[in-house]
């Protein structure tokens, strides 16, 4: 699974270790400029050799990873965490959702009124 080479595509690095689901959603991420190899923007076909820092902007978070070791197919997680040093912040915490306008079982339908009420409660 390791390379004999020295360089790895960016786009199929990040794939075979898994910061993207896709090969297709990786390169995707290049072109759209959400990922930089060393403070600068990488294209799709940029290689990849270890130690270089790849930051990756996703679902509003970024990933910062130290690459380790190169890979060339997608592998296991186990292994895919081998591969790179993750130098990312913790995520955001989550917030608690509210739960508005709970209906007491049994009570129908709500009337206009209250779709209203509850429109309002809701924000819109």
């Amino acid at each position: 699974m390791e390379t004999e080479q020295g360089t790895v595509r960016i786009d199929s690095w990040i794939w075979s270790v898994r910061l993207t689901k896709t090969r297709a959603l990786a390169a995707t991420a290049c072109r759209g400029g959400h990922v930089r190899l060393n403070g600068e923007r990488a294209k799709a076909a940029q290689p990849v050799k270890p130690g270089d820092e790849v930051r990756l902007r996703q679902a509003g978070r970024e990933r910062i990873v130290v690459v380790k070791r190169l890979v060339r197919k997608r592998v296991g997680a186990p292994v895919a965490a081998e591969c790179y040093v993750d130098n990312s912040p913790p995520p955001p915490a989550r917030e608690e959702v509210v739960v508005a306008g709970v209906r007491d079982r049994g009570t129908g339908r709500p009337t206009k009124r209250d779709r209203r009420e509850l429109d309002q409660l809701r924000g819109h």
